[in-house]
């Protein structure tokens, strides 16, 4: 392929902080060559004296932006001002101000959809806003061609709602983030990359397909990455590097590869109108699970009533909680029950879903259950899960997280009386919901230190850095939410991580403590080697259940 990619730079919220942005531009180009062009979403400009002074140095001349910077207009009425006109024009040498909205095709053939500012929530729209006339004076004369697959790279201000769905979890507050007409626009764009700031977060959303498998053609798969303000004191990534070809001159086998990653549209959900650009928000519909252990054969211990609160109010004496029913008080009045992060999707892990084999659930807290691993290493080889859907441990709310410490707490105590210690393990890489495998291996098997140095040697052998995480150091300092990882916890605290970049043995955890210088069971490393009957499976959690009780912090007398 003879075809030359374009290196593209993408900016969050660079608030007036022009310095530190083309400084650390500058570092990135030292080191790594030129870049063709840097995108800055979100808000450009600053209101502080600083922001001004350094501003006026760019606009005078007296300094110049080392590379051709295109930014989008004002995102709040303060900075307005810095836009003498709608239509886009140079603002200073080598930074341009693209429009209100509109496309821009470089030289190479690369094309740039883009919209700046806000949604507007009233009639006329500030400057600083977008109407759903902008939107549809965009797209119709792009999406008017039949030859129409999409754009290279969507530029808006604003996230799109809901591009959380069936993906990674962003951390920002969901409820009130994103327009849903960015998210109608990216859905009938197609870019390959989308960017967005605002929300002073940094979130990588898994990739997404364009098509229905099986009914369309494949298309090309989406991106969409939100981008930090430069130079946050959390250091949360403000600059994305990347390279394209664009759509135009790209091979079409090439163009629709789809990664293994790949998830549903997060757009196109049943019930949704996707016909027009609408402000009104779309509300998630109400849906608790609370799950009686006791209602199936084969279930939870005789005679013990579940701990189910409804929103930390307690519940009537006596009263259990069965399948969906809502609580009710004395006057016959619904509470209002705690509400789980619900799977978009099918998810085989999350407690509410019909997918859910629920004779493998041993314990359920508020926040978490416990389930026997199926195919286990061991016949007490479990896991723990949270009961909504979150994708990875770095994306748990504190609650959640506080409940899953009780869990690992209450296990150890288990193992130890068992006369065993027990290895965590958590791989967040080609998995929806999160699964934290616990494996117990015999005291007199093997010591903590051969466990550490198993994972050690088998990570130098398939050139994977495994690195140990200092002591008291949370994962979210070092994988942000959207971070492929694959995490490892000894029962001495120590923890060993590894950034997964590209490619993973999918049963790495299970391999290495299945090999000799651990447990020495080298078939059972994959769990499909290991299933039993659903008869077995029943029979072994029925044990498992009974032995555990006295543990479970989660039943009551």
């Amino acid at each position: 392929m003879g075809e030359q990619p374009v290196r593209v730079l993408a900016c969050g919220d660079v608030e007036g902080r022009l310095n530190a942005l083309f400084n650390r531009v500058q570092t990135i180009q030292k080191k790594t060559g030129q870049f063709d062009l840097l995108l800055c979403v979100g808000e450009f400009f600053g209101t502080t004296p600083e922001a001004e002074a350094e501003w006026q140095q760019y606009k005078t001349g007296a300094k110049k932006a080392p590379i051709h910077t295109y930014i989008l207009g004002a995102a709040g009425q303060d900075t307005a001002k810095n836009f003498p006109s709608a239509d886009g024009c140079e603002l200073a040498e080598n930074i341009t101000y693209l429009g209100r909205r509109g496309v821009f095709t470089g030289v190479s053939g690369l094309q740039i959809a883009y919209v700046s500012g806000r949604e507007a929530m009233q009639e006329p729209a500030p400057a600083h806003c977008f109407t759903s006339k902008d939107l549809s004076a965009l797209v119709a004369p792009l999406t008017s061609s039949s030859k129409f697959r999409g754009v290279d790279i969507l530029l808006t201000s604003q996230w799109p709602r809901g591009v959380w769905n069936y993906g990674n979890n962003p951390e920002v507050n969901t409820k009130f983030c994103g327009s849903g007409s960015v998210a109608n626009l990216a859905d009938k764009l197609k870019p390959r990359y989308h960017f967005a700031a605002l929300e002073g977060a940094h979130y990588e959303r898994l990739p997404y397909r364009n098509h229905v498998v099986l009914q369309e053609n494949a298309q090309h798969v989406s991106r969409f990455i939100a981008l930090a303000t430069v130079n946050n004191p959390a250091k949360k990534k403000y600059l994305y590097a990347f390279n394209i070809i664009p759509m135009k001159i790209m091979d079409p086998s090439e163009l629709v590869k789809q990664p293994q990653d790949v998830t549903e549209n997060p757009y196109r959900r049943p019930g949704k109108d996707k016909t027009g650009f609408s402000t009104a928000e779309e509300e998630e519909p109400a849906h608790q699970f609370f799950f009686d252990m006791n209602t199936k054969q084969g279930g939870g211990p005789r005679g013990r009533g579940r701990k189910r609160p409804s929103d930390g109010e307690g519940h009537q004496q006596g009263r259990r909680w069965e399948g969906d029913r809502r609580g009710q008080d004395q006057q016959g009045q619904h509470k209002q029950p705690r509400r789980h992060p619900q799977p978009p999707g099918p998810c085989w892990f999350c407690l509410a879903s019909p997918q859910v084999e629920k004779h493998l659930v041993i314990s359920i807290g508020s926040h978490c259950y416990l389930a026997l691993a199926k195919g286990g290493l061991t016949s007490r080889h479990m896991l723990i899960l949270p009961i909504g859907h979150y994708q990875s441990v770095v994306e748990l709310s504190s609650e959640v997280v506080e409940e899953m410490e009780k869990y690992k707490s209450a296990l150890k105590s288990f193992y130890k009386s068992k006369g065993e210690r027990c290895v965590l393990f958590e791989r967040n890489y080609r998995s929806q919901h999160l699964q934290l495998q616990v494996v117990p291996v015999s005291l007199d098997r093997c010591a903590t230190e051969d466990i550490k140095e198993a994972f050690m040697v088998q990570a130098q052998e398939q050139q994977m850095e495994l690195m140990e995480i200092p002591e008291h150091t949370d994962l979210k300092q070092i994988a942000p939410p959207g971070t492929p990882y694959f995490y490892v916890e000894l029962d001495s605290g120590e923890k060993l991580f590894h950034r997964i970049q590209k490619h993973f043995p999918l049963q790495f955890g299970r391999e290495v403590l299945a090999s000799e210088a651990l447990l020495n069971i080298p078939t059972r490393a994959d769990w499909k080697e290991c299933k039993q009957s659903r008869e077995e499976e029943e029979e072994c959690c029925r044990q498992l259940r009974d032995d555990f009780q006295p543990y479970d912090f989660a039943w009551e007398d």
